[in-house]
């Protein structure tokens, strides 16, 4: 079961990189989100494999061409619905969380723009500067482009904060879309890949001769507050100058389905394209109360519509080798326009995949689209007239070692490990990508053609690679020019912080998100290393320690240990840091409360919902682990508590009770 959760992790995580980074997704929506469900059962079905927090990744590291804009609160996706019973469990865990009755909620409805979500900055009033989502934590400064655009206010009246974040999507209607199709020979596939591209352009006179439009319609950071419901926040911004959707209505639960419908009856004659309903809860101070959990806020979902198909020819299946060594099928298709955008590869899973629906090439195909990007094969239509059953590969395409897979896993693995080509190519290109060292000019060509050339056998040599600039100035198709600004891309990259670092290692189960939780737990690149060392003695209290951390887990524990059980692995490190900066994670709260930086376990029965009591917790700066240690702070004692209260008395460590825990955290 691991493997196969670290392949849909690894699916997902190229997804987002390619829709948000690049403008050019690689899957559909349907598919992107059926992935996360299945990783998500998988968790949920095996808690030993880690915790939801491995889903919570979003968005994809800023572009190297634009400055970089640090989000005062973070731009989060949203939990998706597809079917009114989904509607309805949402309505239930908001229930739960909060101990509500039955009543029913009062919500928001927005028609969901399919656009480029923005950020747009003021201070004292006036408008300073715009960004993307990026990664949701740190989004590309498009101040330029964006003021070339007359869809919003320069400036705020006084009677607004001092200082907000007013988010938004800016997007292109159809009609525009297709004049700017016409006039041009570059044809993009749709208006969200018009609008993003348009908006993400190096030379911003480029976007003043596009057609964008923008919908205001979230609140980020705000110096004081503008309104106690959603629904008067969006009149204010109305008021402000923004445009609002005008199709949004405030509605209650029992009414969502009929709005879901209604939308649905009239999206196709919409001037804009829409791919489903967004409900937030209206009430600002309940919002506040549900927080976030993960990637996504507890107090919102977006309700998908049904997805359009098409049928084709599968053509071959391709596979593909990852840098873990998993072998991933690709279909390769007849191209076909599937709700106007012209589509040619989907992902095929893995080999049951294939097996179950007995996919063969030659086969005509059903394929289902439910955004603008790469459908997902539903199933076969017609039998190809060769039709067998599909063989998948018992060695590796790339270097021909046994490919072997384990009783229990869902992945077929490569066993050639640093011996296998692809897999050192692949971790080479993931350590140079966003998110990790992020080296403009180390894309994948370049990491290949370097491997095959003998400039790179591992990540250290990429540090080494400014000494060998006049050998690299003489290859074909370099020059002096090109390879002096690799040189600086390389030497700009010398200083990085812990949380990129830890990702750029590609540990198998350690995404962006893990690398953050481990930064910020261990703060100290030093510490780390030490801490993982110790880690690898089984029973250890380092390894205790590590397994207890809130979204890391047992099976990513075992994963860190082994990684760091390996000598060549260690070798690698020490020498990277001979060869870096590595900065100190930063500190995840600049709270003033006296649960900043503590470690807190709960235990037994509380009044306050235990989720809340956590995302509390950690929203005031505390570590919530999920077993005692010498190294708790508090534990926080309810009703019917058991061995971890014993235990916390017995190494001495202080017990607070509900109302204790209550006084601190800023609750009463």
């Amino acid at each position: 079961m691991k493997d196969q959760l670290a392949a849909l992790l690894a699916r997902i995580t190229a997804a987002n990189e390619a829709y948000h980074a690049k403008d050019l997704p690689i899957m559909s929506d349907a598919e992107y989100d059926a992935l996360r469900q299945q990783a998500a059962a998988l968790l949920a079905a095996h808690p030993e494999l880690g915790s939801a927090a491995a889903l919570e990744n979003i968005g994809a590291a800023p572009a190297s061409g634009f400055a970089k804009i640090t989000h005062i609160v973070p731009m989060l996706s949203l939990d998706n619905s597809f079917s009114p019973e989904d509607f309805s469990e949402f309505c239930a865990r908001i229930r739960r969380f909060l101990g509500l009755d039955a009543s029913p909620l009062h919500f928001v409805a927005e028609p969901k723009i399919d656009g480029l979500s923005i950020s747009l900055t003021y201070e004292h009033h006036r408008f300073v500067h715009a960004a993307t989502r990026g990664n949701g934590t740190e989004g590309e400064d498009v101040t330029r482009n964006l003021l070339t655009m007359d869809c919003f206010p320069r400036q705020l009246p006084p009677t607004g904060p001092a200082r907000i974040e007013i988010r938004g999507e800016v997007y292109m209607t159809k009609h525009d879309f297709l004049a700017l199709n016409a006039s041009q020979t570059r044809q993009f596939a749709n208006p969200r890949n018009a609008a993003a591209g348009s908006l993400r352009q190096l030379d911003a006179s480029i976007t003043a001769q596009r057609k964008l439009s923008l919908f205001a319609y979230a609140l980020g950071d705000v110096a004081s507050p503008v309104a106690a419901t959603h629904w008067a926040y969006l009149q204010t911004l109305k008021d402000w100058g923004f445009d609002v959707n005008p199709l949004s209505k405030r509605i209650t639960e029992t009414t969502a389905a009929q709005f879901q419908a209604s939308i649905g009856e009239a999206r196709a004659a919409l001037p804009y394209d829409i791919d489903g309903v967004v409900y937030k809860i209206d009430d600002i101070a309940l919002q506040n109360r549900l927080g976030f959990v993960g990637r996504a806020p507890r107090w919102a979902i977006a309700w998908k519509f049904p997805a359009m198909r098409a049928t084709t020819t599968l053509e071959a299946i391709e596979i593909q080798v990852g840098r873990t060594g998993a072998l991933t099928p690709r279909a390769r298709l007849t191209p076909v326009n599937v709700g106007g955008v012209l589509v040619q590869y989907a992902t095929l899973h893995n080999e049951d995949e294939i097996a179950r629906k007995d996919f063969c090439p030659g086969d005509v195909v059903e394929l289902q689209r439910a955004g603008d990007v790469i459908p997902q094969i539903i199933g076969v239509v017609t039998p190809g007239p060769h039709h067998q059953p599909f063989s998948f590969p018992t060695h590796c395409p790339v270097c021909g070692s046994l490919a072997v897979r384990d009783a229990d896993e869902a992945v077929r693995r490569c066993t050639g490990g640093l011996t296998c080509p692809a897999q050192i190519t692949e971790r080479l290109i993931h350590f140079c990508a966003r998110g990790a060292f992020d080296i403009e000019g180390m894309g994948d060509k370049t990491v290949q053609e370097f491997f095959e050339a003998g400039l790179l056998k591992s990540a250290p040599d990429i540090f080494k690679l400014p000494a060998r600039e006049a050998q690299i100035a003489a290859r074909e198709g370099w020059g002096k020019l090109s390879a002096a600004n690799l040189t600086a891309a390389i030497e700009a990259r010398r200083n990085i912080t812990l949380p990129r670092f830890i990702f750029a290692l590609g540990i198998r189960r350690i995404g962006e998100n893990n690398a953050k939780l481990l930064a910020r737990h261990y703060g100290s690149f030093a510490n780390w290393r030490a801490n993982m060392q110790a880690a690898t003695q089984i029973g250890s209290d380092a390894r205790l320690e590590l397994g207890s951390i809130s979204g890391v887990g047992l099976t990513i524990a075992t994963d860190l240990a082994a990684f760091f059980a390996e000598p060549h692995n260690i070798a690698t490190l020490d020498e990277l840091a001979k060869l870096l900066t590595i900065t100190d994670a930063p500190s995840a709260t600049t709270s003033t409360s006296a649960l900043a930086g503590k470690t807190i376990v709960f235990t037994g029965t509380l009044t306050m919902a235990r989720p809340e009591a956590k995302a509390r917790a950690e929203a005031l700066g505390a570590k919530v682990t999920e077993s005692v240690s010498k190294k708790t702070d508090f534990v926080v004692v309810g009703e019917d508590a058991g061995s971890k209260a014993k235990k916390a008395v017995e190494l001495g460590l202080t017990i607070l009770t509900e109302a204790q825990f209550r006084e601190l955290a800023e609750l009463i």
